[in-house]
């Protein structure tokens, strides 16, 4: 079976960024699982992975704009210290939940003086080429609750 729509994909994988370092990589023996045109990886690998079937391995590079977004200075503000009541310690890098025009966002300290914290609300990889070491483990049909749910249940996916 060839990954469609309506197709749950299991694979492994390893994410690294331009210098090579790893990013992310699933777990040993465990692959993800995804349903196929749901949007539920970046646009860039679910292209990627159209067609491809059990067994196989491949590599492929997710430009930004497929991948995470291009950065966007307009996400990167400085707020002041008040806003962070009841946190002792900011540093650079820590992470915050924070309501954004569209809804809670997550954005990532990126400095801080005695005044203003400044946060960065793009995705951390935002701006990064994304190159991904596949391997596809299985394919097979969705349930009809899962496409119902627009994501995968069980092994690899969500449990409810």
């Amino acid at each position: 079976m060839q990954i469609a729509d309506r197709t749950v994909a299991l694979f492994h994988y390893t994410l690294t960024n331009p210098a090579g370092e790893v990013i992310d990589a699933s777990p040993a023996g465990e692959p993800l699982a995804y349903l196929h045109g749901a949007g539920n990886i970046v646009p860039g690998l679910e292209q990627a992975m159209e067609g491809r079937g059990a067994g196989e391995r491949f590599d492929v590079t997710v430009s930004p704009e497929q991948g995470y977004g291009v950065r966007d200075q307009g996400l990167v503000q400085a707020v002041p210290r008040a806003a962070f009541q009841g946190v002792d310690v900011i540093e650079p890098g820590m992470q915050f939940q924070a309501q954004g025009g569209h809804g809670p966002m997550l954005v990532t300290v990126a400095a801080v003086d005695a005044e203003h914290v400044t946060v960065d609300g793009n995705h951390p990889l935002a701006g990064v080429p994304l190159h991904f070491a596949i391997e596809i483990a299985q394919v097979r049909e969705a349930t009809a609750e899962e496409l119902a749910h627009g994501h995968v249940h069980g092994a690899g996916g969500h449990h409810h």
